[in-house]
Protein backbone atom coordinates (compact mmCIF):
# COMPACT_ATOMS: atom_id res chain seq x y z
CA UNK A 1 0.00 0.00 0.00
CA UNK A 2 1.30 3.35 -0.77
CA UNK A 3 0.98 6.23 1.70
CA UNK A 4 1.35 9.51 0.64
CA UNK A 5 2.86 12.90 2.59
CA UNK A 6 0.37 15.39 4.35
CA UNK A 7 1.87 17.87 0.91
CA UNK A 8 0.95 15.24 -1.26
CA UNK A 9 -2.58 15.00 -0.08
CA UNK A 10 -2.73 18.67 0.09
CA UNK A 11 -1.61 19.12 -3.97
CA UNK A 12 -4.27 15.92 -4.96
CA UNK A 13 -6.78 17.11 -3.14
CA UNK A 14 -6.51 21.11 -3.69
CA UNK A 15 -6.74 22.18 0.08
CA UNK A 16 -4.53 23.47 2.49
CA UNK A 17 -2.21 21.64 4.96
CA UNK A 18 -3.72 23.28 7.97
CA UNK A 19 -6.94 22.20 6.25
CA UNK A 20 -6.24 18.85 6.21
CA UNK A 21 -5.13 19.19 9.98
CA UNK A 22 -8.09 20.54 10.94
CA UNK A 23 -9.98 17.39 9.65
CA UNK A 24 -8.16 15.47 11.31
CA UNK A 25 -8.92 17.40 14.63
CA UNK A 26 -12.43 17.12 13.47
CA UNK A 27 -12.71 13.98 12.96
CA UNK A 28 -13.72 13.81 9.49
CA UNK A 29 -10.12 12.57 8.48
CA UNK A 30 -8.45 9.77 11.00
CA UNK A 31 -5.17 10.76 12.17
CA UNK A 32 -2.57 8.63 10.11
CA UNK A 33 0.93 6.66 11.34
CA UNK A 34 3.53 8.81 11.56
CA UNK A 35 7.02 7.73 10.43
CA UNK A 36 9.83 7.77 12.35
CA UNK A 37 10.60 11.11 11.53
CA UNK A 38 7.27 11.90 12.63
CA UNK A 39 6.01 12.61 8.97
CA UNK A 40 2.27 11.66 8.87
CA UNK A 41 2.05 8.45 6.07
CA UNK A 42 -1.45 8.79 4.84
CA UNK A 43 -2.97 5.90 2.67
CA UNK A 44 -4.30 6.66 -0.52
CA UNK A 45 -8.10 6.50 0.57
CA UNK A 46 -7.44 9.86 2.27
CA UNK A 47 -7.84 11.63 -1.16
CA UNK A 48 -11.27 10.10 -2.28
CA UNK A 49 -12.49 11.37 1.43
CA UNK A 50 -11.23 14.36 1.19
CA UNK A 51 -13.13 14.73 -2.07
CA UNK A 52 -16.45 14.07 -0.63
CA UNK A 53 -15.94 16.30 1.98
CA UNK A 54 -15.26 19.13 -0.32
CA UNK A 55 -18.43 18.18 -2.86
CA UNK A 56 -20.21 17.95 0.45
CA UNK A 57 -19.58 21.51 1.17
CA UNK A 58 -20.08 22.51 -2.59
CA UNK A 59 -23.53 21.05 -2.03
CA UNK A 60 -24.09 23.47 1.21
CA UNK A 61 -23.65 21.10 4.08
CA UNK A 62 -21.52 21.58 7.08
CA UNK A 63 -18.69 19.75 8.07
CA UNK A 64 -20.55 18.31 10.79
CA UNK A 65 -23.59 17.08 8.79
CA UNK A 66 -20.75 15.48 6.58
CA UNK A 67 -19.40 14.21 9.56
CA UNK A 68 -23.15 13.00 10.09
CA UNK A 69 -23.24 11.30 6.70
CA UNK A 70 -19.45 9.30 7.17
CA UNK A 71 -21.19 7.87 10.08
CA UNK A 72 -24.41 6.88 8.52
CA UNK A 73 -22.21 5.28 5.72
CA UNK A 74 -19.87 3.10 7.92
CA UNK A 75 -23.28 1.53 9.29
CA UNK A 76 -24.25 -1.13 6.98
CA UNK A 77 -27.93 -1.13 8.38
CA UNK A 78 -28.85 2.94 7.73
CA UNK A 79 -31.39 2.64 5.34
CA UNK A 80 -31.20 4.97 1.95
CA UNK A 81 -33.90 6.72 3.28
CA UNK A 82 -31.98 8.11 6.16
CA UNK A 83 -29.33 10.12 2.96
CA UNK A 84 -31.98 10.99 1.28
CA UNK A 85 -33.81 13.15 4.44
CA UNK A 86 -30.93 14.46 4.90
CA UNK A 87 -30.51 15.97 1.48
CA UNK A 88 -33.47 17.05 1.49
CA UNK A 89 -33.29 19.03 4.53
CA UNK A 90 -30.31 20.48 2.79
CA UNK A 91 -32.44 21.54 -0.45
CA UNK A 92 -35.29 23.16 1.75
CA UNK A 93 -32.60 25.13 3.69
CA UNK A 94 -31.15 26.16 0.68
CA UNK A 95 -34.39 27.10 -0.81
CA UNK A 96 -35.25 29.45 2.25
CA UNK A 97 -32.29 30.93 2.34
CA UNK A 98 -32.90 31.51 -1.10
CA UNK A 99 -36.33 32.86 -0.44
CA UNK A 100 -34.31 35.50 1.68
CA UNK A 101 -32.11 36.47 -0.30
CA UNK A 102 -34.60 37.61 -2.80
CA UNK A 103 -36.21 39.72 -0.40
CA UNK A 104 -32.85 41.43 0.70
CA UNK A 105 -32.66 41.72 -2.82
CA UNK A 106 -36.30 43.41 -3.50
CA UNK A 107 -35.95 46.03 -0.57
CA UNK A 108 -32.20 47.01 -1.26
CA UNK A 109 -33.23 47.41 -5.54
CA UNK A 110 -36.51 49.67 -3.45
CA UNK A 111 -34.15 51.78 -1.68
CA UNK A 112 -31.33 52.11 -3.83
CA UNK A 113 -34.15 53.95 -6.54
CA UNK A 114 -34.87 56.06 -4.32
CA UNK A 115 -31.17 57.93 -4.11
CA UNK A 116 -30.39 59.76 -7.64
CA UNK A 117 -26.73 59.75 -6.25
CA UNK A 118 -26.66 63.93 -6.48
CA UNK A 119 -26.32 66.19 -3.71
CA UNK A 120 -25.04 65.78 -0.31
CA UNK A 121 -24.96 63.03 2.38
CA UNK A 122 -27.01 64.23 4.55
CA UNK A 123 -30.10 64.22 2.10
CA UNK A 124 -29.39 59.96 1.14
CA UNK A 125 -33.03 58.82 1.62
CA UNK A 126 -30.80 55.43 1.79
CA UNK A 127 -29.52 56.89 4.94
CA UNK A 128 -32.73 58.08 6.15
CA UNK A 129 -34.12 54.91 5.49
CA UNK A 130 -32.08 52.28 7.69
CA UNK A 131 -32.41 55.19 9.87
CA UNK A 132 -36.20 54.42 10.38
Amino acid sequence: MNTLTIGQVARQTGVGVDTLRYYEREGLVEEPPRRESGYRQYPEEVVKRIHFIKRAQELGFSLKEIAELFALRVDPTTPSREVKRRAEAKLADIERKIGELLRMKRALEQITHLCTGQGPISECPILDVLDQ
